[in-house]
């Protein structure tokens, strides 16, 4: 090796040891509601191998594709999940011009605040209350009122607003990896135009960034003006094998990083991870009942099992809530 080379190899390796002490040091105040965990260190050291232009692992700003779950990764999910609270509160304020509810399920038993018995309908009674409560209005006016209901409505058990449910640690996740070159989306079971409209304002993500589970819709002049009207038939179920096939169908690239929290963010980690050069996925278990909830195997909603058993052996980090969280909710411990 001539001088020269080997002064431009000494060169480009001590640029890549400053690159690297400056994104610890970045993370370090980008990511405050994490504890200086191993957990931390392993996405910290991701991000660096990912972003470091002599790093064996640098990935292209193009490929830097950050995927997450909502329900239980971005946003808690107990008691029940917050679009179903929606869809049971759109029940009661409708039910005036609806009087056949009343002596109907799964809505008699929403008005008779019987929601052991909407529980006991299984996803077939949870998907005819989103129906009807999710379909024939437009675009606009849905989003008008899922607004609206943020606005007023509280979660059930911490009084906090909706909004306020969401994780600090993984806000600072999602600004962090975005102060890195990466795009993050959302890719979640929810309805797709409910998380449009608050994605933007309370993570950072637009809303042609949001994948999610959407009903029929179609194009409609009235009142000469044009508009998109939502039909009560189902499109797409974002869902388990569902969320691979979104990704492809809407992101078009392969994640190299992706976050989920159950069974149901399965085959999205193992489709971000089984692809060449670096990869991450991760999963929030729910371990603090203090601060959060305690849930896995038993849960009948965000119930992890499978993702507990074989994260070891794929190579995924499991994110311990009470060990590596220092905050989990805004102005909260």
């Amino acid at each position: 090796m001539t001088g020269r080379a080997l002064m431009n190899g000494t060169a480009r390796l001590l640029l890549g040891v400053i690159l690297a002490g400056t994104s610890l040091a970045a993370a370090a105040d980008m990511l405050p509601s994490w504890r200086d965990t191993q957990t931390r260190q392993a996405i910290v050291d991701f991000v660096v191998a990912t972003t470091t232009p002599t790093s064996a692992s640098y990935v292209p700003p193009a490929e830097r594709i950050a995927v997450f779950d909502n329900d239980g990764t971005l946003w808690a999910e107990q008691p029940a999940y917050f679009q179903l609270l929606f869809a049971i509160d759109r029940v009661r304020e409708m039910a005036p011009q609806h009087p056949e509810w009343k002596d109907k399920e799964p809505f008699k038993s929403v008005l008779a605040g019987d929601m052991a018995a909407v529980a006991a309908g299984g996803e077939h009674a949870i998907l005819e209350l989103v129906m009807a409560t999710h379909a024939g209005n437009t675009s606009a006016e849905f989003e008008a009122i899922v607004k609206d209901w943020l606005a007023r409505a509280r979660h059930p058990q911490t009084n906090r607003p909706f909004e306020q449910m969401i994780y600090q640690p993984m806000r600072e996740l999602l600004d962090y990896l975005r102060a890195n070159g990466f795009k993050t989306f959302i890719v979640s079971g929810g309805g797709v135009e409910f998380m449009r409209a608050f994605a933007e304002r309370v993570y950072g993500i637009p809303p042609e960034q949001v994948i999610g589970s959407s009903i029929r819709t179609k194009y409609e002049v009235r009142d000469g003006e044009p508009v998109i009207v939502r039909l009560p038939e189902l499109d797409f179920i974002d869902d388990k094998d569902g969320k691979p096939v979104g990704i492809h169908k809407y992101i078009g690239r392969r994640p190299v990083f992706a976050f989920g929290n159950s069974d149901g963010d399965f085959q999205m980690l193992e489709w971000t991870t089984a692809g060449d050069g670096a990869r991450l996925g991760l999963l929030v278990h729910h371990t603090d009942a203090e601060r959060e909830y305690a849930y896995d195997r038993d849960s009948s909603i965000g119930r992890l099992a499978r993702g507990l058993d074989e994260a070891g052996e794929r190579g995924w980090i499991v994110v311990d809530m009470k060990r590596d969280w220092a905050r989990v909710f805004p102005d909260a411990r």
